[in-house]
């Protein structure tokens, strides 16, 4: 004989079994979400680690909204306009302005004025010492400050101490000359960075004391 199964025992079961499946998919769903989260936020961690040389490098563009002081290089006895808040250091003979991945060297000594060949030939000696340089042609143009030689060239960074990472940068040499004494005024900053207006109004405001 068959027995008649009460509508509300069939609904109870069914909601029983739909319970134990949704359970079961909802427990799957979880764990797959904590892995995935787990993933990202290594992945994060490890991104961060190994970009940072590319962060310090793309955040060093000089902002139009920048304000410039003058440096005052006495033992060089040269003056010329410098991002403020930058890091100054000069010496005897040299002097340096650095911020981040961004670099100006100045370097005064007795020579001759420059020529073309003459600093085709400078290049060619650093490029013994330094073969990742790769060099463009130089050309002369006229500063607010006289005559002057400009090449541009493109090297290595030195290594990251943490990462070991090296930022590829950009070079533009001016070499300028005056009663018997010649700056050589290398602004450097890494590829990818623009400070192009930023380091022409630097060189142009160079001036001889």
């Amino acid at each position: 004989m068959l027995l008649k199964r009460s509508p509300l025992l069939i609904f109870a079961a069914l909601m029983f079994m739909t319970g134990c499946g949704g359970s079961s998919g909802g427990s799957q769903s979880s764990t797959s979400s904590a892995a995935t989260s787990s993933s990202a936020t290594g992945g994060q961690e490890a991104a961060g680690a190994l970009g940072a040389d590319a962060r310090s490098a793309a955040t060093g563009d000089i902002p139009d909204t920048q304000n410039f002081l003058t440096l005052t290089a006495p033992r060089v006895r040269i003056s010329m306009l410098h991002p403020e808040g930058w890091t100054v250091q000069d010496a005897a003979s040299t002097a340096s302005i650095s911020d981040k991945n961004n670099l100006v060297r100045i370097t005064l000594s007795r020579a001759a004025a420059p020529t073309v060949a003459s600093v085709q030939a400078q290049m060619a000696a650093l490029m013994q010492s330094a073969p990742s340089l790769t060099v463009g042609t130089p050309h002369p143009l006229t500063l607010k400050s006289g005559p002057a030689v400009k090449v541009t060239y493109s090297t290595q960074s030195a290594p990251n101490p943490v990462t070991g990472k090296q930022v590829t940068l950009t070079v533009d040499r001016y070499v300028l000359a005056h009663a018997g004494r010649v700056a050589v005024v290398d602004l450097e900053t890494p590829v990818g960075v623009d400070n192009v207006h930023a380091y022409r109004r630097m060189i142009e405001s160079f001036k001889w004391q």
